[in-house]
């Protein structure tokens, strides 16, 4: 998941000019785009940039390993919970346009595992849902919902970012 602190195609920080992994723009806004070689001239010209963008790489990672050990060991519920945290994060918004297969997908699970997580929520009045749509109503609810991945994320892109 990247926003506007963030890439696609990290590989190439490493050297490595394969980048195996499809991207999906989830929501609106601005992007930039440029090819491999004009990237390699940029870390080359602005050695600042590059060693952002390692930054970067190093909270990626680390967020990798955080969801593997997050998807295994927590609940749907407050899995759902940190995904949506982070999305809105990323989003700078309350709104969200997700579908619960979407959700399942990122989420690893069912729909129905979804449907329920999202419930549940509602029902706590931490978000309304309504066919695809997503508001967030009680933020400092959810982050109270998500599992602890979800302040350790935050902490870590505080830190290093």
């Amino acid at each position: 998941m990247a926003g506007r602190e963030g890439m696609v195609g990290e590989s190439l920080l490493l050297g490595v000019e394969e980048f195996p992994l499809c991207a999906l723009v989830q929501g609106s806004g601005l992007a930039l785009r440029m090819d491999a070689a004009c990237f390699r001239r940029m870390m080359l010209r602005f050695p600042a940039l590059q060693q952002r963008l390692q930054r970067y790489l190093y909270v990626v990672m680390v967020q990798l390993a955080q969801t593997a050990a997050c998807t295994h060991f927590h609940q749907v519920e407050a899995r759902l919970a940190r995904w949506l945290l982070m999305t809105q994060d990323r989003a700078s918004s309350s709104t969200l346009q997700l579908t619960h297969e979407f959700l399942a997908g990122m989420l690893g699970v069912r729909r129905a595992g979804v449907t329920s997580a999202a419930l549940a929520l509602q029902h706590r009045d931490l978000i309304s849902y309504h066919r695809g749509n997503i508001i967030v109503l009680d933020r400092e609810g959810l982050i109270n919902a998500s599992c602890g991945c979800y302040r350790a994320d935050r902490a870590l892109y505080d830190q290093v970012l």
